[in-house]
This record gives structure tokens, sequence and C-alpha cells, in this order.
């Protein structure tokens, strides 16, 4: 094994003595240079995050990053997974965030990490757990008390995994990041400051380092006076000039890097799918590394934000939510279920030419390909609306209550209200957030979409009907000043002409367990939200992608693994099915169709699909019919 720093651990080992420690091994910075155990180094890292890939992938993982040339491997810490409740850590299976670490080492990587506490990354909240919404008033990415009580705890939790594994402790951990982008945010150095010492005092005892977009005005907020300045940005071999010519007039003589070279792009539910050009993006990479500048893509395998892991952005007033969706394959060098692409194989040629004296490139790893899943149907049924007394307890309130009011991080809320007279006017939700689905004793009436700020619709509804809301979580907006109070659910009042409707039954609706819906045999059409079941069976297992174009908008969970949601408008229309999930033998489909498409049946594909149908980006009342 070619690693440094599991060699010096053996050798401790295998030596007596009981003050022995492991090999010494260094990393600072010293000018322009970083230096690696006293020697000029170039960074060759590449972004991939542990939650965003299944566990029993992260060494193949990791293999393909050495065999692309890469030296390093970059990842956020996600604090809204380790701390779902306060003081109630969670660092077992997918979130070992040390075992990460430690098979990065042990295939010669290196290891930079980001804690945040705010890590952005397209991610509910920007990484934020849900929980610090239910304190009123709490401020985050501030000064506020509570909030940086809550961040120390969290840092010194995170300490506990990672400091062992520093590199100056003969870890592969070499550097860290305080914050993320603070420039983009905020002015506050306070602030900055007091996380920076929250860092210091959970053990990260190696260089810090800020990154922030490559703009002087973003220069101002983010960057520390006596900390490492990096910059984020992309756009091929222009940007890539113009960007460091700006580093070099702010910290001249300092180190030059990349903190997140954008060599892709996210996407937005209505929106196109974003690819980029890789000769582009392998020009700004030979530019590079001609210059002795280091560099980590972002994202050089972007993965799955599986489940309720998407954020959202707040755009302008065209679009004042743009929720994202649940693939984060980035069009990143690594596809979303590992594959090799073109443009890994083009940054493999650059990097192969750039390469120290007696440095080799490993073979490329074998990659499974994706199985094929003949079609099979969705047999078994039954309603939401039927199947809430097991989801949930209801909470009775006299104003409708937000989510987070309820207790509740993710997921729905079904707002449930029985009038005792007519009603005729314009129903005013004052704010949905994200999508609701109104129904009048069951049959849905109307939709309304935060998207595109809808708040209501006209209707008469008559005596004795019982008013549902649903109200789906679609990601809270996770970069910009929005991001501070960005509650779920209702958040204000209900109103149907000049009547406000008060005492509301809640029911909240986090889908964490399944396990008590009562199916039964029944593939019909359905006027009103409903969970749908399937079964396939396998010979032999393999990755998959779920073909949802034939459905409407909705979620899915594989043996019990939530998936993720699904959305007719595309662009994304399947869903990633890591291989490790399934099983040889019967699989279990479940799907809560919130919107029904014509579909009643599924079939796993090779490849995944992306495209839109037309008026994707419209509301549905200035779409062709």
């Amino acid at each position: 094994m070619h690693r440094r720093w599991l060699t010096a651990i053996l050798l401790a080992v295998a030596l007596s003595g009981p003050a022995l420690a492991a090999a010494p091994q260094s990393f600072a910075i010293e000018g322009r240079h970083f230096l690696r155990d006293g020697k000029p180094h170039v960074i060759r890292s590449g972004e991939i995050h542990y939650p965003r890939v299944p566990r029993a992938y992260w060494r193949d993982r990791m293999q393909k990053a050495r065999a692309m040339g890469l030296n390093t491997i970059q990842t956020y810490v996600f604090w809204n997974l380790h701390e779902p409740e306060p003081g109630k850590f969670d660092f077992s299976g997918n979130l070992d965030i040390a075992e990460f670490v430690r098979i990065a080492g042990e295939e010669g990587l290196d290891v930079i990490v980001r804690p945040g506490p705010y890590i952005c990354t397209e991610l509910d909240f920007g990484g934020f757990p849900a929980w610090l919404l239910r304190t009123p008033g709490l401020r985050v990415r501030s000064m506020d008390s509570r909030f940086i009580a809550a961040s120390a705890r969290y840092m010194q939790r995170v300490g506990q995994e990672l400091a062992p594994l520093m590199v100056t402790r003969g870890g592969p951990i070499v550097m860290a990041q305080v914050e993320n982008e603070y420039g983009s945010f905020g002015r506050d150095r306070d602030y900055m400051q007091a996380i920076k010492q929250q860092m210091l005092d959970a053990g990260f005892d190696i260089p810090l380092f800020t990154a922030d977009g490559a703009g002087p005005s973003y220069f101002e907020g983010g960057p520390m006076p006596g900390v490492t300045a990096v910059i984020n940005f992309g756009g091929g071999l222009k940007d890539t000039q113009d960007s460091f010519a700006e580093l070099e007039k702010f910290r001249p003589g300092g180190p030059r890097m990349v903190g997140e070279y954008w060599a892709g792009w996210f996407d937005h539910w209505g929106e196109t799918h974003h690819v980029t050009d890789p000769e582009e993006e392998a020009k700004a990479l030979d530019w590079m590394l001609s210059n002795d500048i280091s560099f980590s893509l972002y994202m050089w395998h972007g993965g799955t934000s599986f489940g309720w892991q998407p954020g959202a952005n707040g755009g302008g007033a065209s679009t004042p939510y743009q929720p994202d969706t649940t693939s984060y394959d980035y069009d990143g060098a690594l596809d979303e279920a590992g594959g090799i692409t073109r443009k890994y194989r083009l940054f493999r040629e650059v990097i192969a030419k750039h390469l120290a004296p007696g440095e080799t490139l490993p073979e490329i790893p074998q990659s499974a390909s994706p199985i094929a899943v003949p079609r099979f149907a969705l047999t078994e049924s039954v309603t939401l609306r039927d199947a809430l007394p097991r989801l949930g307890k209801p909470q009775t309130h006299y104003f409708p209550r937000s989510m987070e009011d309820l207790g509740q991080n993710y997921g729905f809320v079904l707002y449930r209200k029985r009038l005792d007279a007519a009603a005729k006017g314009k129903l005013d939700i004052n704010e949905v957030r994200d999508y609701a689905t109104v129904m009048a004793n069951g049959k849905v009436i109307g939709t309304l979409d935060r998207r595109f700020g809808e708040r209501g619709f006209e209707t008469d509804i008559a005596a004795g009907t019982t008013l549902d809301v649903l109200v789906e979580n679609m990601g809270r907006i996770n970069f910009g000043s929005k991001l501070v109070d960005e509650y779920k659910g209702i958040t204000r009042s209900v109103r149907i002409g000049d009547e406000q409707l008060n005492d509301w039954t809640m029911y909240p609706l986090p889908l964490d367990d399944l396990s008590a819906l009562q199916f039964r045999k029944d593939a019909s059409a359905a006027t009103q939200p409903v969970f749908r079941r399937g079964h396939f069976a396998l010979k032999n297992v393999g990755d998959t992608f779920l073909d949802t174009r034939e459905l409407g908008k909705g979620h899915v969970w594989v043996n019990g693994h939530h998936l993720g949601r699904y959305w007719q408008i595309g662009p994304q229309q399947t869903l990633y099915v890591p291989g490790v999930w399934l099983k040889p033998g019967r699989n279990e489909v479940v799907v809560l169709e919130v919107e029904g498409g014509s579909g009643r049946s599924l079939q796993g594909l090779t490849a995944p699909v992306f495209s839109n149908p037309p008026n994707a980006d419209k509301p549905k009342s200035a779409a062709s019919p």
C-alpha cells in the first residue's frame, strides 16, 4: 500500500516503547507553495461527499480518484445529518466520516475537510439542522449566542471523529476550511473569528483556509487575516486566468489554489440539465498544472442527494424559489453511478503530462455496468388520507403552525379544517412552503407552487366539507440571505374571501417509517395522493435507474431506502438505485404519488434520462393544455 500515513502508523506499532509515535509528517504553507513533508506540493483534489455515495462504494471511488491522477479528496461535513436532533449525534453507516477519511488514506490520498458549520452544497438549509429554526428569532451564520453554542457543540463532536486523523498525528487530513463562502453572505469578522476558534478548540491543528468567489466584493467579507485564501469559480481557461489575477491582487505572493473549480453544475426542477464542455475544462486544468496551481474539482463525483437532502435557491421576482433535483450528477468526471466519463479520461490525460518524476498512474478500475429491470406493476395501494392514522399523531392549534413549530424537520404536513359554513371566494394561503395540494373531501381541487409565487385560487366549498391542505417541504434555501428564515409548511394564515380559517388539525408526516402502511390490491387511478407498492425479482443485483417518466410527482422508496423525489417536469426523469440496496430475489418498491401520471408500473434502465416536457418552467395556469 502506497500510503505515507498508514506506513507511519504500522512502523510505530511495530516498534516497542510507549513513548514512540507515528513517523513525523507535515503539511505547511510557505509563500506561494504548499509543502508536503517539506517539499513543494501541488494539490490535485476532487470533491466527493460521503452521504451522497453508498458506503460500499467509497473505496471504488477513491481508487478511481487515484487512477485519474488526484492526490487529494475534499469533502464537506454534514451537520444536519450528523446531529438530526439537538445533542443526538450519528456517525454510523453512511455517516462514518472517519472511515471515509481512513479509506482515502489507505488508497494514497490526502484529505481536505470543510466542516462548516455552513456548507451550502445544494443541501437543505445549507447543511444547518432544521431544528435550529424551532428557536424563535435564532439567526444562523451570526454571533447569536444560541447559534454559536450549537455550532461549538457540533464542532467539538466533529473534532472527536477527525482530530486523530490530522496529518499532525500521522493521518491523511492536511487542511480544513473555515466556514464556507462567507463573503457571499456577510461581513461579520467576529463571527468568522468565532468559527475559526471553534475549529482550533476542536483539535484542527492543521493549516486553515477560507474559500470565496473570485471577486473583490466577496474578498471583503470571507477571507481572514493570517488565514490562507483560496477562490471558487468555473468557466474555462479565460475565467481561470482572470480569477487568479484577482487573487494575486488581493493576496500577492500567496499560494494559488481554486478550492472549487466548477467543472459542472447542478440542476433545478423544471429547468434544463446542465453540462459543460470537457475540452474547455481540460484546457483550464492544463494551464493550472503548467503554472503549479493547486485545484479541487467540484464536483469530481457528485452522486445523489438521497431522501430529503436537496436544497433550493431563492431567485428573483420571476423565480422566487428554485428547488434542486434529487440527482447530484453535476456532470462530474464520474457520473452519478460512479461510471467513467469522457471528462474523466480527458482530465487523466492532462494530469499524466504533469506528474512528478517517478510518479505513475494506476490502471483505471473496472466499473460494473448498470442493469435493466423488466417492467413491473404497482399493484397495491392505500390513499394518504386513509393512511393518516398510521403515519403520525395529529396536533390541534388555533392557527396553522409551521413544520418546525410541529417539531418536524422534513417531509409533509397535512392541514385539516372542517368548514361548518359554506365558503366562497379566493382561497389564500400566506404563504405555502413549498408545494400544496388542496383537497375537498379527499378530491384535489387545486395546487400551489412556490416556484411561481402562487398563493391561492377561486373556490366555492359547501358547508360540512373537510378541507385538506397537504404541504410538501421541497428543500430549504441553501444560499444567500433568504436561508435564515426558511420555515416550511403553512407559515402564516389561510383565508377564503374575507374569512380567516382557524382551528386546524395538523398531521406531521416525516415519512421516515412506512412499515405501518396497509396496502390492498388496487392499481386504479386516484383523485388524491396515494401510496402504491410493487415488487420485482432479481437473480443478480446491480445499479439501475428507475424510469419515472410515466409518473407525475412524488417520492420512491426501494427496500426501505428513500431514493428521493421525482417530478414529471424534469430535467431528471430517472432515480438512481444503488445495487447495494437491492438483493437477489424479491425487492419492494413504494411510491408516494402526490400527483398522478398515466403510469401504474416502473422499469429499471441502464442509464439516466434527462429531459423536459413542454412548459415545464411555467405555472399550470400559464401552460398550454
